[in-house]
């Protein structure tokens, strides 16, 4: 008898019988439930760091296609406060990474992303957005200007393959477009005590000082890294970029001289933080049906530069909506997409809570 047959078989049996029957066949789904859950989990994408995940007791999730770790042993509200109070360290190798190259790379970033960068000094870092014709957000992301004629642009794992896409369709002239995700681990190193605590991991090179800031060829571990003032926690902190099968070796020397000050976090953590700093969240706060400006982004977006995807949409159609913080006064937790109401009338919509 096959497994779908046995199920089948035991919900008829225990039909109408004793309460307690109940419970072998909710175990019976739960299991099921695991097991397609697990099916499904090692269809997903790994980052560098799976195996490591699992010998810290990661409980691992789908996410984005990948697998990946929602929290530890200790707990999301440990992992939370870490980070604010000490320090954690997150995997975002699922995170994805673009190299936009030659005389033609600033114009066509321009040209894709609502942001003005003309201005953007080498070693330094911009966020924007990437619009459609009708001026929704394809995706925010962040530009690093490494070098003359050479920039990095980090786009969420979640919009990678339509992001990528996207941008080889509308490249201008001489613009060479690499992606290199595949080959680039990285891991964000947050909270207030890494100030102190990285320098002294540091073998060559220099760290960045100032917020969206970058430094090459830093090397941490005798590892050639890429370190960027930046992170997703309303934390200090710093984001390690380095080639994909170095990765472990940043993450073991991190986790070994951190010692009790330093908590591995999962995704949880990282939503609480980035919820609690008001840092908002592709899919959740934007999407292709929400502008930049109805979203709270007005600063990255730049109605004076001379032209980019979905800036005459912008220009056409004032913001509708807006985005607002709510605090909750009594008990209870809000949770995403749920309707707000004033006087017994609906007036919006939560986009993000937990």
């Amino acid at each position: 008898m096959s497994t779908e047959e046995a199920g089948i078989s035991l919900i008829f049996q225990v039909k109408g019988q004793r309460r307690t029957d109940y419970f072998s066949v909710r175990l019976f789904c739960m299991q099921e439930k695991a097991h397609r859950r697990k099916e499904r989990m090692d269809l997903d994408k790994k980052t560098p760091l799976y195996d490591r995940h699992f010998s810290l007791k990661g409980k691992m999730v789908s996410f984005c296609g990948y697998a990946m770790p929602v929290q530890y042993g200790k707990g999301i509200l440990a992992e939370h406060m870490a980070v604010r109070t000490k320090m954690g360290m997150f995997d975002v190798s699922h995170m994805g990474e673009v190299l936009f190259e030659g005389k033609g790379a600033l114009a066509s970033i321009n040209h894709l992303i609502s942001n003005d960068y003309t201005n953007l000094p080498i070693e330094k870092v911009r966020y924007g957005t990437m619009l459609n014709e009708k001026g929704g957000v394809i995706d925010d992301l962040i530009v690093y200007h490494l070098g003359e004629d050479r920039y990095m642009v980090v786009v969420n794992a979640a919009t990678h393959d339509k992001d990528a896409a996207h941008m080889k369709e509308n490249l201008l002239p001489d613009t060479k477009f690499t992606d290199i995700s595949d080959e680039t681990g990285l891991i964000s190193l947050q909270g207030p005590m890494t100030k102190d605590f990285l320098p002294a991991l540091v073998e060559g090179g220099e760290l960045p000082e100032k917020y969206y800031s970058e430094k090459e060829h830093v090397i941490i571990g005798g590892v050639d890294c890429l370190v960027s003032r930046t992170g997703y926690t309303g934390e200090f902190g710093y984001e390690i970029f380095c080639p994909a099968d170095k990765v472990g070796i940043i993450w073991d020397l991190l986790l070994e001289k951190g010692g009790e000050d330093l908590l591995p976090c999962g995704l949880g953590a990282r939503d609480t933080l980035r919820l609690e700093a008001a840092m908002p969240l592709y899919g959740h706060e934007m999407d292709e049906t929400v502008s930049p400006l109805e979203t709270g982004l007005d600063f990255a977006v730049k109605l004076n530069k001379k032209e980019f995807i979905g800036l005459s949409a912008l220009l056409a159609q004032p913001p509708k909506r807006q985005r607002i913080g709510l605090k909750v006064t009594g008990r209870g937790i809000v949770r995403e997409e749920e309707d707000v109401y004033l006087n017994g009338t609906v007036i919006g919509r939560t986009t993000s809570g937990t």
